[in-house]
């Protein structure tokens, strides 16, 4: 596992993701710990249920609706089809890691927002992954930020099942249990339901460095 950490940096992004693909089943099984030594990749896998679906073009659908003029159920070609904005931007976990200068790109939330008519009642989103059990909730101020991505792409592809593929929120401004992975549904409400890990003692408004009694730099 040394050796092929050692290849990832020395041969850059596409091969480390090959890389990181072949480590990830040991992580997964590893009790003591010592993969994540391995210098590729950085990022955890976290998951609230036993399993999660393995959804593609076929099978994916983001259903949007709720207080909103026009409601949609968008397959990935029907994402894929719209405006895509990049970001690089790094990811914050509320446990401490952090992974640098993460490749992002996506339809914009405020965007895909706008498409459906958010209608003058809605004060809120609530997210739900495909998972069956994970939710999530954004005001619609912090929702319409220009960088607040439904994102399609990471680290230089396509997102993966294990880092919430095909399709996961990310929110850069906020640690990383806001982005949902794995996303289903969006649902314009009126007001702001706490979402699953705020239900068990997280903040709300999960802004890095300013929330959860942490003190991490902004990203």
């Amino acid at each position: 596992m040394v050796a092929l950490g050692a290849a990832g940096i020395a041969v850059g992004a596409r091969v480390e993701r090959v890389l990181e693909r072949a480590i990830d089943p040991v992580r997964r099984n590893d009790p003591t710990g010592l993969s994540d030594l391995v210098p590729i990749g950085n990022f955890r896998y976290y998951s609230v249920t036993s399993s999660v679906p393995r959804l593609g073009p076929a099978d994916y659908r983001l259903r949007v609706h709720g207080l909103v003029d026009r409601p949609r159920t968008l397959t990935l070609a029907d994402l894929g089809a719209m405006r895509q904005t990049a970001l690089v931007r790094d990811f914050q976990c509320v446990t401490g890691w952090r992974v640098g200068n993460v490749h992002w790109s996506g339809v914009l939330l405020s965007d895909l927002l706008a498409a459906v008519g958010v209608r003058p009642t809605a004060r809120a989103l609530t997210f739900r992954s495909f998972d069956g059990s994970y939710t999530e909730s954004l005001t619609l101020d912090q929702a319409t930020r220009p960088d607040v991505l439904v994102a399609l792409r990471m680290l230089d592809g396509p997102v993966t099942h294990d880092h919430g593929g095909p399709v996961r929120l990310y929110i850069a401004p906020m640690y990383g249990y806001k982005s949902i992975k794995w996303l289903g549904e969006i649902e314009a409400v009126d007001h702001v339901t706490p979402g699953y890990w705020e239900q068990r003692g997280y903040d709300v408004d999960g802004w890095i460095g300013r929330s959860n009694g942490r003190d991490d730099d902004p990203v």
